[in-house]
């Protein structure tokens, strides 16, 4: 018995106008990651009072990234979900719009509470948007050019990182420090107007039955445990009502979802796929590495800035060396994959960041910053074949008709990863380093104490406005750098374990679309409605 060739996949007329289509697609990757790396380097600026920025504390400063991933990560899974169902061109339409408008109103903010209310609402443009890029490249590409499309998609992080400090640093030297938000309109309406002429529109042509219960459980889960993990980074103490109470209601939340997804007919999330290996551990290593890299990269500006006193353009550059190997090895990583396996990729991948973090450990306030730079290199070039080559393995265990699922999935991972690394790492440098400086405070008047214990940037603030002010930074550098040194190794044993991981769990070959996870969930779904309708 023959069977008939199947057609293409992908329609000829989109098919031609891929690249392009792709490219579109990366403006909007572009706004959304170039602006938190902006913010990165800008938060030293705000939080010098006005008129310069806007006097932010170190808890607004916080709060200015964690509403943005509060509620960007809270509505991922949803947005995915709802551009599958509805269509993912007016998803990311309408994130990109939402966007553009927080933006500018971000960027005219009048104090520390506006800026972070704006924050959270460019959270939900970016939730809209991001799930939607990828999906829309599940869709476009056919499957022997998805692991090329997705690392140009991975090294456009690279890029963002790259041109977002630098962008930022000059911003902040020539203008307000509203600008850094106020760039983002300009790229949103070059992107709107591409999109509209160039994106086709894809949905799932079968989405079933509406899960209202699934959704609303998704979100008060996501949400509530962000907010508990953030709360208890800020507090420095998890065991704190204000952060267990809400970590524990989102765990709850969760655990309903999953029981409730397994027993009805047409769930939102179908969660059996997660008992597919590939897929499990892949979105476990999309995790742990933003946990190691986000917290990092948190304190990572105010090494540069504040204890080796460069300027933000400055710092900007110095963080060039991290992006540009992302830039570089990303779109490179299917060529190692092609030779050495996803596991071994991703492994080799995770110990290189770890050997990065490594370096952070024996860092100093005079070592050469050449080392800097190096450490950049290294740990760009192990992120680049970690992202690409995990993707991939997400997305081609998943049938592309859920597709926005699948990136909300792998999106949802990584934020709540990258806020565990910030709120986990952040609480463990706040408590080292208000140890460290414990002894040293206590000549301060008691009323500046606590104040001065917040933050190197608190203690150089003050050590500013009081007479013999001086003898407060030599130790404060020391215990930022002693406290940075203990989130490092942290951070080197959690990278560690993201390779055993990556090694053990994931296939020695790439995931291909008729693997393992390959039509399984899409089978899986028509059985459990074969399986509802005889009942």
């Amino acid at each position: 018995m023959t069977t008939a060739a199947a057609p293409p996949r992908v329609p000829e007329a989109i098919h031609r106008r891929r690249w392009a289509i792709l490219g579109t697609l990366l403006l909007a990757l572009l706004v959304v990651v170039l602006d938190n790396s902006i913010l990165n380097v800008a938060m030293k600026t705000i939080a010098t009072p006005a008129p310069v920025g806007l006097g932010a504390t170190q808890s607004d400063l916080e709060w200015s990234i964690n509403s943005y991933t509060l509620v960007f990560a809270g509505l991922l899974f949803t947005s995915g979900l709802l551009g599958d169902r509805f269509g993912r061109k007016r998803a990311l339409l309408a994130g990109m719009v939402v966007f553009g408008i927080a933006s500018l109103l971000s960027a005219l903010a009048a104090s520390p509470g506006e800026l972070i209310g704006y924050r959270a609402l460019m959270g939900v443009g970016g939730a809209l948007a991001m799930p939607a890029t990828l999906a829309i490249i599940m869709n476009v590409f056919e499957r022997s050019e998805q692991p090329k499309a997705i690392g140009i998609w991975a090294g456009a992080v690279g890029l963002a990182i790259a041109i977002g400090p630098i962008t930022g640093g000059l911003l902040i030297e020539h203008f307000w420090w509203g600008s850094v938000f106020l760039v983002n309109v300009p790229i949103v309406v070059v992107a709107v107007i591409a999109m509209v002429i160039l994106v086709p529109e894809s949905k799932d042509p079968n989405p079933g039955r509406m899960d209202p219960i699934g959704v609303l459980l998704s979100i008060i889960g996501l949400v509530a445990l962000i907010y508990g993990i953030i709360k208890g980074g800020e507090l420095a103490d998890f065991t704190a009502a204000g952060a267990w109470v809400p970590t524990l209601v989102g765990v709850v939340a969760l655990v309903a979802f999953v029981w409730y997804e397994r027993r009805t007919a047409f769930p939102a999330l179908d969660v059996t796929w997660f008992r597919n290996r590939v897929f499990s551990a892949s979105v476990v290593v999309v995790g742990v590495i933003f946990f190691a890299l986000m917290g990092v990269s948190f304190f990572g500006v105010f090494y540069i800035q504040s204890v080796r006193g460069y300027s933000a353009l400055q710092a900007g550059v110095l963080m060039l060396p991290l992006a540009a190997a992302q830039l570089v090895f990303a779109p490179r990583a299917r060529l190692v994959v092609d030779r050495l396996g996803v596991a071994a990729t991703a492994a080799g991948g995770m110990l290189l960041v770890a050997l990065g973090f490594v370096g952070y450990v024996v860092l100093t306030a005079t070592t050469p910053i050449w080392v800097l730079v190096l450490l950049g290199l290294v740990m760009g070039a192990g992120m680049a074949h970690v992202m690409p080559p995990v993707t991939v393995a997400i997305m081609a265990s998943l049938p592309r008709e859920k597709a926005g699922a699948g990136s909300a999935v792998n999106n949802t991972f990584r934020q709540v990863g990258g806020s565990l690394g910030v709120a986990v790492l952040g609480a463990v440098l706040s408590t080292v380093y208000r140890d460290g400086m414990a002894d040293t405070l206590t000549h301060l008047p008691e009323g500046l104490r606590d104040k001065a214990g917040e933050s190197l940037e608190a203690t150089l603030a003050i050590a500013g406005r009081i007479p013999g002010g001086e003898a407060l930074v030599a130790p404060a550098n020391d215990s930022f750098i002693h406290a940075m040194h203990v989130v490092a190794s942290l951070s080197v044993g959690v990278s560690v374990i993201g390779a055993v991981v990556a090694w053990f769990l994931l296939p020695g070959r790439s995931a291909s679309p008729a693997g393992p996870a390959g039509p399984a969930p899409e089978q899986r779904g028509q059985e459990r409605e074969s399986a509802a309708a005889d009942a």
